[in-house]
């Protein structure tokens, strides 16, 4: 057995135990599916404590690609002049490399890149969307081995929904949260905490639409953090996050975090009233120099609300 961390994003990192078969397993579903061959190179530049990088290591072992390696960094590809097939990143090692033109011509020449970890940005998506090659949004977690589904972003294939890969197929619980059905990876269906909604056309897709215990009830109204956060994202030019309060009149009240000075907040409390409706609102608005992040990146918002106190 292989031991892997978890992300930390809904909770404590924590170390789980994977099975060499299940992986190798997860490896080939994802080898087929983007027709990777033999002597195909392939980038890691993922901490292999966690899955995405672990599987980069497996995916070269099963299918023989050349694996080039470099150090986990904010700019993977400042340095690799090797044409490279395949290759595995978070959306912040997407969005830097973007801002060098040498390293974006480099991004360009993927054949196939796979972005995990972590939601891609609707402005990320608008800036890969003419991308000669396949850019893919991935889903999946540590407990079912890197990723289940893909969303292709860019091209004339472009899609909203995520695909389950052979074998695997989905469906919803009584709170609507995603089931996932993948014997070949997972021993057991897995019931995530990922509120979802499965395409009427096609029962193998879904969309997320926001996290379970991202549901704040306010006042009798549920509201789901990713949902505002969303319709957000292109009016606000800082990085936030929303997270939660305990309140005695509301019950939980909805939290704006931003990575900006106190100056700054009565033009972000303008933007949310002009946006938002009236239920959707903060009902309070913080400023910090930098926004908390868990080990593996993801926002941090349990520790956000207990830094604003």
């Amino acid at each position: 057995m292989i031991p892997l961390r978890t992300s930390g994003s809904t909770g404590r990192p924590r170390t789980i135990w994977a099975d060499p078969r299940r992986m190798r397993a997860s490896a080939r579903l994802t080898c087929d599916f983007l027709d990777l061959r033999e002597g195909d190179t392939a980038l890691l530049c993922l901490s292999t404590d966690y899955i995405a990088g672990k599987m980069m290591e497996v995916r070269a072992e099963v299918r023989h690609l050349q694996l080039i390696r470099v150090e986990p960094d904010g700019h993977p590809l400042r340095t690799v002049t090797t044409p490279v097939d395949f290759a595995a990143m978070v959306p912040l090692q997407v969005y830097n490399t973007l801002q060098s033109a040498e390293e974006a011509a480099r991004l360009r020449q993927i054949r196939h890149l796979i972005i995990g970890g972590g939601a891609v940005h609707p402005d990320l998506e608008s800036a890969l969307h003419d991308f000669p090659h396949a850019v893919w949004s991935t889903y999946g977690m540590t407990e079912t081995l890197s990723h289940i589904a893909l969303r292709r972003i860019n091209g004339t294939e472009r899609s909203d929904w995520y695909t389950a890969m052979d074998g695997m197929s989905v469906s919803l619980d009584g709170d609507n949260c995603l089931v996932i059905d993948a014997p070949a990876v997972c021993e057991q269906r897995l019931t995530t905490n990922d509120i979802a909604c499965i395409n009427p056309d096609n029962p193998r897709q879904f969309r997320i639409i926001g996290r379970k215990d991202n549901v704040v009830c306010s006042g009798g109204i549920k509201i789901q953090i990713e949902e505002v956060e969303r319709l957000l994202s292109t009016h606000l030019s800082c990085p936030f996050l929303l997270t939660r309060q305990d309140d005695v009149k509301f019950g939980e009240i909805l939290i704006l975090v931003a990575q900006c000075t106190d100056a700054d907040l009565p033009g972000i409390r303008a933007v949310c009233e002009r946006v938002l409706p009236a239920f959707q609102r903060p009902k309070r608005y913080s400023a910090l120099s930098a926004l908390p992040q868990t080990h593996s990146g993801k926002p941090d918002r349990r520790r956000a609300a207990e830094i604003i106190g």
